[in-house]
């Protein structure tokens, strides 16, 4: 019986990652998580819940359930993203300011990275490998028409 390489799981899950567009996602989810938890803070640093109080929770949980389908169900992210950046902007009024600017910043970046990820790109080369392939394909073809 042929045995398989083992996988452990740091491969898998850096695997798993790449396959998806995962620090938008988590981004976003992290942005909606301090959202709500400046929701829970003390009434003397509370600026505003917001409308009704509803809305002032119930966009940090959209934000965070969008992350976690960014995560999850990767096909659908371009509309995941558009979401998460308007409820993003729209809890600058309903919470806190956005969660004191931070949890707003986090949902619009995991958003706009998500946005931005695609998931057939080719892995980008960096200028040094770049320029060190361009000279072994130079050396190549300069032995070749020295070759007869």
């Amino acid at each position: 019986m042929r045995e398989r390489p083992r996988r452990g799981r740091r491969p898998a899950f850096r695997g798993w990652r790449a396959r998806r567009p995962f620090w938008g996602g988590l981004l976003l989810a992290l942005g909606g998580g301090e959202i709500l938890l400046t929701e829970k803070a003390s009434l003397k640093v509370v600026m505003h819940i917001g409308m009704q109080g509803l809305a002032g929770y119930l966009l940090p949980t959209l934000m965070v359930l969008l992350g976690l389908l960014i995560l999850f169900n990767p096909g659908q992210r371009l509309f995941y993203s558009f979401t998460g950046i308007l409820i993003s902007l729209g809890t600058w009024l309903t919470s806190n300011l956005g969660g004191f600017l931070i949890g707003l910043l986090l949902g619009a970046t995991g958003s706009c990275l998500t946005f931005g990820w695609l998931p057939d790109q080719e892995p980008r080369v960096s200028r040094r490998r770049r320029r060190k392939q361009e000279r072994t394909a130079a050396a190549t073809a300069i032995e070749r028409e020295a070759v007869p």
